[in-house]
């Protein structure tokens, strides 16, 4: 790595104030900090030591996510093969989901990648690392089968009227990588939406076990997802991830994983998980009891089912817990992480059109989580106010 170094100090005065490419300084600064560690120091306060800075704090994100993109290849493979009739081994199920995976990720960080430098070399800031991990997610929450000018097209809604619009890192309010799935969905439903997009062969049908049970009345949604003889949806094979889906939403044993390493790194803060999953249980186990009053079989569906099917851990695991658009209080991150759980249950149940709610839910919690901060600062203001005027 030392020749890089030399070959950086001596461009670097090129990219320097009054040098030839001085425009273009946010590159070789992105460049420079993505390869080595940087030397600068803070000119204002506020000042904080710690250990891990912006970068790394996204590299440790990216690190949780690959073996998603891992196991996502291999089940991409899996499912052309199993409903092909072909048998192939693990590395070849691997390679075969790779070239399905390999292109929607470049495109998403061409697409992503460009907005990013331009906005920085327009408002004459650094590229910050937090488009890495909004490019790692977006092609895990797609199917495999998306066309590539929509990934480049959702991408590039994301990055620019998700963050940059706002101001960039920091400043956006909603999940960037969230905002690029719903603009796929709502402008390209049948793309994403579709029983024909999970599983990348031709005139396959590979209906999700969510939209299963949705399109029926006066069922019993476990019966019917154990009748499908295509794939196998089962509890189990859910939780493992062999079943058509997003790329990356799929085995919920690697997504747990993957939050428990970034809740031992201090990534992620678990309040907004596990009030997630007590919003999740409590609701769907009401809406079991209320289910005898209605023809709704979503209504149905038992609470630990909800919890391994569509993407609702990899969106509490990876998206809810975003530090930017989330709560900030350690009250107001399980009043935000209850209500994405229970908002997710709700639109699945109620909203026969869209049975995958986590996205809704997130988002929607992404513009109320400053009120809910704010409300909860205001009752800590209150209840410090009481106790002085009681002494």
């Amino acid at each position: 790595m030392k020749f890089i170094r030399t070959i950086l100090d001596k461009i670097e005065p090129i990219f320097d104030k009054g040098g030839f490419l001085e425009k273009f300084h946010p590159v070789y600064e992105a460049t420079d900090t993505i390869l080595f560690s940087t030397n600068e120091k803070t000119e204002s306060g506020p000042h904080i030591r710690d250990s891990i800075d912006n970068k790394r704090v996204m590299i440790l994100v990216v690190i949780a996510l690959i073996p998603l993109y891992i196991f996502g290849a291999i089940n991409i493979g899996w499912q052309a093969a199993s409903v092909s009739g072909i048998e192939r081994s693990v590395l070849e199920n691997f390679w075969i989901g790779m070239g399905s995976i390999f292109p929607i990720l470049m495109t998403a960080l061409v697409a992503g990648g460009f907005w990013e430098v331009l906005f920085a070399v327009v408002r004459k800031h650094s590229i910050n690392e937090g488009f890495l991990v909004t490019w790692a997610l977006i092609p895990l929450i797609m199917p495999p089968t998306i066309p590539l000018w929509q990934v480049a097209l959702a991408t590039s809604f994301g990055v620019v009227i998700g963050k940059e619009i706002f101001g960039g890192v920091g400043m956006n309010i909603f999940n960037p990588a969230l905002v690029a799935r719903a603009f796929i969905f709502f402008a390209y439903p049948s793309q994403i939406s579709g029983d024909k997009v999970w599983v990348n062969v031709d005139g396959i049908s590979g209906a999700t076990a969510l939209s299963i049970p949705a399109a029926v009345e006066n069922g019993n949604a476990v019966e019917l997802l154990s009748n499908i003889t295509r794939f196998d949806y089962s509890w189990s094979n859910m939780f493992w991830g062999y079943i058509p889906g997003s790329i990356g939403e799929t085995n919920k044993f690697l997504i747990i994983l993957g939050a428990l390493f970034l809740m031992y790194t201090g990534i992620v803060n678990w309040r907004v998980i596990v009030g997630a999953l007590i919003g999740l249980l409590g609701t769907a186990t009401l809406t079991n009891i209320l289910s005898s009053y209605s023809s709704n079989t979503m209504l149905t569906l038992p609470a630990h089912y909800h919890l391994v099917m569509g993407g609702f851990l990899f969106g509490v695991a990876f998206m809810a817990t975003e530090p930017v658009t989330g709560a900030h209080t350690d009250k107001g991150r399980w009043i935000y992480g209850f209500m994405i759980g229970l908002l997710t249950v709700i639109i699945r149940s109620i909203n026969p059109a869209y049975p995958e709610g986590t996205m809704l839910a997130i988002l929607l919690m992404n513009a109320f989580a400053p009120l809910i901060d704010y409300y909860v600062v205001q009752g800590n203001i209150s209840q410090r106010l009481k106790r002085y005027a009681a002494e």
